[in-house]
């Protein structure tokens, strides 16, 4: 994945709207169905570009392991579902809603809730863009950590 530079930006003529979005890269960077990790408003997060070229945005720290690893998840579907399963012990998420569907018998690390976050996301132009906040819900424990 690669950062879009200051040219690519001016380029495309488009600016930070009040709504609080950051550009994160270019569409053609995230590969379908792989995670990238990025930095916004500075935590860390985990992309999911999806077949139909829409970008799913969640938590980059996986709440069952405590580590930064979501985006090494493996990307799949639950009755149609996006979903990705956390690298370290498989609890299924949601893609969209950041909701546990499968803890695989394991309880999260103390401190953190069972669910992701998730932040807004938009491919505008080919370039992604995210919210700098995450979506209401679940709170993003340890911050950029």
């Amino acid at each position: 994945m690669s950062v879009v530079s200051a040219e690519q930006v001016a380029h495309s003529g488009e600016t930070s709207d009040a709504v609080g979005w950051e550009r994160v890269c270019l569409l053609r960077d995230l590969l379908v169905e792989r995670g990238a990790a990025a930095l916004v408003g500075g935590v860390q997060v985990a992309l999911f570009r999806l077949p139909d070229d829409t970008v799913r945005v969640v938590q980059q720290r996986d709440p069952y392991s405590g580590a930064n690893v979501m985006s090494r998840g493996i990307v799949g579907t639950r009755g149609g579902v996006p979903t990705v399963a956390g690298p370290m012990y498989k609890q299924v998420f949601d893609l969209a809603t950041g909701r546990c569907l499968e803890a695989a018998g394991y309880v999260p690390v103390q401190g953190l809730a069972p669910d992701l976050a998730t932040w807004p996301a938009e491919v505008r132009d080919g370039v992604v863009h995210v919210g700098a906040r995450p979506a209401a819900g679940v709170e993003v424990a340890g911050g950029a950590a």
